[in-house]
């Protein structure tokens, strides 16, 4: 019994904290869920227009995905639903040309969720959780920049009132149409964008300067997105804006949406696919990677495992209750976080309080303008953009650094697809490169101890017959050549060597083709009359190496434990 309820709690980590909830939690909850609620209608509604999608399609992928998220995610904290960085994704693929010649951007829309989700469950059935860590930090940094970008570009028609034009290389024709601009569009941008930079920092700061409570400064700060659209609806509402109208988000479908299958054709599902792959890929990865922080935070767990299955449920869910792709959202876990949020009760209040909104106000939406909801995504998503950490990981490692330039560059220039390859290709790539050429130190002894240090780097004692070199790497095809290339050099700089110590204390593994070369070379030295040896190699490495041969063959020369030993014999 104990152990079907250790699989069920495995399954639904809902079950895990639901027995240990307590009283006090609930009003966390509450608060969490209630000021969360009001950054969802904003959100939901931008970023089904970001991607290229009604708005009704991210209000619903904001109600119920959440709440399957909840029963199945192991992240206490983690704010599914509609994100920035997945609509421009969609926004890409709906736009590509064999997508947009099926001219239904909607059903395209929701056979993505599906196929998100379909992609994310088979991945748990194969135990891919891990697949996560494949991506670098640099390349996923590269991409999310490059996205944030190509959304502020994509937002500035909206701000300005104008159409976006396809003028290729021509200023003069951007020119034009930003000349043509609407001049109450353009008011209603700016003024939200203000209002929403004044929520932020300068609010925060004012009302600890006026000793307000925590709670309530996160309370306050965070309507900045709810009051500009309250704000600027009114605005589209009341005011006259002399004949120059102001583009609104219409009328949206009244009441909660019922399930349904798309009936689609195979082609549409077969063309969509590949987009799906990678909206799913970069999805999971941004989501467990929000999910970590904040678990992290609390000394808690996550299991990228039932991510995938948690997240692939959650759109699936989409796709059944007309929603568009949802991931784990940066701004609104924080925001859900910082409100003091102890489990995912309060995304469930959320996702409740924002579901009644659509059955009941549903019609106050349609006048919402959509310059205030490019505003709420300009702000939203302006941190992402970060130029200054190029710098420090080029400064840190200049092939991480490249692949992350790379990654910003392709994203903009060829695509966001192609970006990311780029940007992992690079990665491999630089992986490989420092794989290939391990660092290898010639070392001698600190005066007066049993450390061995290199030689270019500290004072110690060396001995004119005795070699010792340290391989900082596991000895494998891709670089025992170099290896070879790097002893012989050593050989020749110092021809009195008569013994040779291999220091293998960070060697994780030999491979049968390292293993047939250290036998060349081992056959190569003794025929010119010196010796082989290793030191403070580890048990596995002995443990494959007491399989073959290679011991026999190494005499005369010896396997030491410490390098001291091998000092002490040789030297």
């Amino acid at each position: 019994m104990h152990a079907e309820r250790a699989a069920l709690a495995a399954f639904f980590p809902i079950v895990d904290w639901l027995k240990n909830y307590r009283r006090e939690d609930i009003s966390d909850d509450v608060f969490a869920g209630v000021i969360t609620a009001i950054l969802l209608v904003p959100q939901g509604i931008a970023y089904a227009l970001l991607a290229g999608l009604p708005p009704q399609l991210g209000l619903y992928a904001s109600i119920l995905p959440p709440i399957v998220y909840a029963l199945l995610g192991t992240s206490r904290t983690l704010s599914v639903g509609p994100v920035s960085v997945a609509a421009i994704m969609i926004a890409s693929a709906l736009t590509a040309p064999e997508i947009s010649a099926l001219g239904n951007p909607i059903q395209s829309g929701l056979i993505l969720s599906a196929e998100i989700g379909a992609i994310m469950l088979a991945m748990a059935m194969l135990r891919m959780g891990g697949l996560v860590n494949f991506i670098s930090h640099p390349v996923l940094a590269g991409f999310t920049s490059g996205a944030a970008l190509l959304i502020i570009v994509n937002q500035l028609p909206q701000v300005f009132g104008v159409k976006m034009p396809t003028c290729a290389l021509d200023l003069g024709c951007y020119a034009q149409a930003v000349g043509s601009f609407s001049a109450p569009t353009l008011a209603i941008s700016l003024g939200s964008l203000a209002l929403l930079i004044f929520f932020g920092s300068p609010l925060t700061r004012l009302l600890k300067k006026l000793r307000v409570n925590l709670s309530a400064i996160t309370a306050i700060s965070k309507c900045g997105p709810l009051l500009t659209v309250i704000l600027s609806t009114l605005a589209v509402s009341y005011a006259d804006f002399g004949g120059n109208p102001v583009a609104i988000v219409g009328p949206l479908p009244s009441g909660f949406p019922s399930p349904h299958f798309t009936s689609a054709h195979l082609e549409t599902w077969r063309l969509l696919l590949p987009y799906a792959g990678f909206i799913g890929l970069i999805s999971y990865v941004e989501s467990v990677a929000i999910a970590k922080v904040t678990a992290n935070l609390r000394g808690e767990k996550i299991a990228p495992n039932q991510e995938l299955i948690a997240l692939g449920s959650a759109n699936l869910t989409a796709f059944l209750f007309g929603g568009m792709p949802v991931a784990g959202g940066f701004s609104r876990t924080m925001v859900n976080f910082s409100a003091g949020a102890r489990t995912q009760m309060a995304m469930i209040i959320a996702a409740t309080l924002l579901g009644l909104s659509v059955i009941f106000l549903s019609a106050s939406f349609a006048n919402i303008p959509k310059a205030a909801l490019a505003a709420i995504i300009l702000v939203a998503i302006f941190r992402l953009v970060r130029i200054k950490h190029i710098l420090h990981t080029w400064r840190y490692d200049g092939g991480d650094g490249m692949a992350e330039l790379a990654t910003l560059l392709g994203v903009l220039v060829f695509g966001i697809e192609q970006g990311i390859t780029l940007g992992i290709i690079l990665t491999i790539a630089s992986h490989l490169r420092k794989t290939s050429q391990p660092h290898i130190a010639v070392v001698g002894r600190v005066p007066d101890t049993e450390h061995f240090r290199n030689i270019k780097r500290h004072s110690v004692e060396t001995w004119h017959h005795l070699l010792l070199v340290r391989i900082d790497e596991s000895i494998t095809f891709a670089n025992v050549s170099y290896i070879e290339d790097y002893l012989a050099g050593e050989l020749k700089r110092q021809p009195n060597t008569r013994h040779i110590v291999l220091i293998l204390s960070a060697v994780n593994d030999i491979d049968a083709t390292a293993l047939d070369a250290l036998e060349l070379f081992n056959q190569g030295l003794q025929a010119s009359g010196k010796t082989l040896n290793l030191s403070e190699a580890q048990d596995k490495v002995m443990d494959k190496l007491e399989k073959t041969d290679f011991f026999e063959q190494l005499q005369p020369g010896k396997v030491f434990a410490r390098t001291e030993d091998a000092v002490k014999a040789l030297g």
